[in-house]
Formats: C-alpha cells, structure tokens, sequence
C-alpha cells in the first residue's frame, strides 16, 4: 500500500470519528447536577457566627475593610484554633504547707543511663 493512500485513509477516520463523537454529544439530554447548593442549605441555620460569616462572603472585597466582618473571622479562627479549657492541664491542688515545696522532685541521675556512647570516627569502617 502506498503512503499516501494510507495517509489518507487515517485521514478519514479520524474525521468520521470526530463527526460521530460530536453527533452522540448533541444527542444527549441535560440531566439535572448530583450535588445540591450548600449555600442554600446552611442559611437556613440559626448559628449567628455563620450568618455573618455568610454576609462577608457575600460582601467579597469590601469585607476586608468592615469591622464586623473582621471580628466574625477573629471569632471563627478562635473557634478552632485556640485550645479548649478541657485540654489544658489543670494545677493540681495544694495545701497550705505545700505552697513553697515542689510538687514532684526531679529524679536522681541514674549514672548506667547517663553515660554517652563514645565518638566514632567516620573513618573507621573505610578500607586503608
């Protein structure tokens, strides 16, 4: 076969595939999206903090400039990112003869643990 004639024949396939793909795009239906607006549903809270967080959104670049909406993104940073009362440690209680005393003494130093591996030349292992 010659080069040509079979330029030509890849030529006209790749044509009547582009043709029948676009025919098979314009023949389908518009089927409706598989994900719902989660805007719409998160108005509908009573939280106050969101409600104002959605009206900066809104807002766009003019919420950088309103004092509001800075405090309401403080507040919102500050939910999630300062520790809660429950994770911080609580001091335990002392009596009242204790108050200049430690409350645990720091351990003794044990000496079989305390002792440092002695240095090893980076040299040692290499042949001579």
């Amino acid at each position: 076969m010659d080069g040509k004639i079979l330029a030509r024949l890849g030529a006209i396939g790749f044509v009547t595939f582009a043709i029948t793909a676009t025919a098979i795009e314009l023949s389908r239906k518009d089927e409706p999206p598989l994900y719902r607006n989660v805007a719409a549903a998160t108005e509908t809270g009573t939280d106050p903090l969101k409600i104002e967080l959605r009206r900066c959104q809104q807002l766009g670049e003019a919420g950088t400039h309103d004092p509001a909406c800075l405090q309401a993104w403080a507040d919102n940073r500050d939910r999630f990112l300062k520790p809660s009362q429950a994770l911080q440690p609580q001091p335990a209680p002392q009596t009242p003869g204790q108050q200049g005393q430690p409350q645990n003494p720091p351990p003794a130093p044990n000496p079989a643990v305390d002792k440092t591996a002695p240095a090893i030349d980076s040299h040692t292992n290499e042949a001579r």
